[in-house]
């Protein structure tokens, strides 16, 4: 057989011994190839199709909170909402006996509250005495004067019609029907101390329930909800340290008994918006 050389000399007899067809592992070969390829290529063009269908091809981000929607309830009561969206959970107050205070301190120092409060048996006369005056109490020692305005009340879930809706002393509200079930909505003012003008927001506050005259062995669940609680004080208690954790989740000790319930506050008012 004879030889023959390419054009720039080399041998290529042993071309002559290739195959003209491919072989089958050449086939498998060929196969694999194509099909990373064909995979590659569907990878690379889904990908592309996403990109192209994102409004921001940066990559997604969180949704904005928006504005809330004013024909929808409220998830909870806030610095500046009504305290009748102030919720209501199981205890006292609630699914038993007692009182549940829920306080939201206001930049002005005064605070919009709710109370629920469940009797032991109904009542057609509702008692209400607004927090002490804060001269001779702990962490205030200075003369204030509370009132409460604004003042709704509900009993068994009916409206209650008032005759006035400030208070300022101890005042007897009649019920149109005996009820077991209250609730009392309000703005109590007048009971706040500022502590020092280099920290206008640091302040001193007495809140006792309004409804705590009417059942004095109630126990008693006092929720303060905004600034930032630095301490509490309970003067009618022996130990008069009454706070629970630890700041910045200080809480008031829980069931206090009602005509115990008055609370000293230490706290950061929350700032003007």
């Amino acid at each position: 057989m004879s030889e023959r050389s390419s054009p720039d000399g080399a041998s290529t007899a042993g071309e002559e011994f290739l195959p003209s067809g491919a072989s089958g592992v050449e086939d498998l070969r060929w196969w694999a190839s194509g099909a990373r390829w064909l995979a590659t290529a569907a990878l690379t063009l889904g990908l592309s199709a996403a990109v192209a269908c994102s409004p921001d091809s940066a990559g997604p981000v969180a949704p904005s909170p928006g504005l809330p929607d004013p024909t929808l309830p409220s998830a909870g009561p806030s610095a500046g909402s009504s305290p009748t969206q102030a919720p209501t959970s199981p205890g006292p107050g609630a699914t038993q006996p007692g009182i549940q205070l829920v306080a939201v301190p206001r930049p002005d120092g005064s605070f919009d509250i709710t109370e629920n409060v469940k009797l032991p048996k109904a009542t057609n006369i509702l008692q209400v005495q607004l927090p002490a005056s804060g001269e001779q109490l702990p962490g205030m020692m200075t003369r204030t004067s509370p009132t409460a305005g604004n003042l709704r009340v509900q009993a068994d879930g009916l409206n209650v019609p008032l005759s006035s809706t400030e208070i300022t002393k101890t005042t007897d509200v009649p019920l149109t029907t005996a009820a077991t079930s209250l609730r009392l909505t309000y703005r109590l003012s007048g009971s706040t101390v500022r502590r020092t003008e280099s920290k206008p927001e640091r302040a001193a506050s007495a809140i006792r329930p309004l409804t705590a005259i009417t059942e004095g062995g109630l126990p008693t669940n006092l929720t303060v909800n905004g600034g930032e609680l630095l301490n509490v004080v309970c003067p009618l208690l022996t130990e008069t340290r009454c706070a629970v954790g630890n700041p910045p989740e200080l809480a008031v000790l829980p069931g206090i008994p009602a005509d115990k319930a008055l609370v000293v506050l230490q706290l950061d008012l929350p700032q003007p918006q």
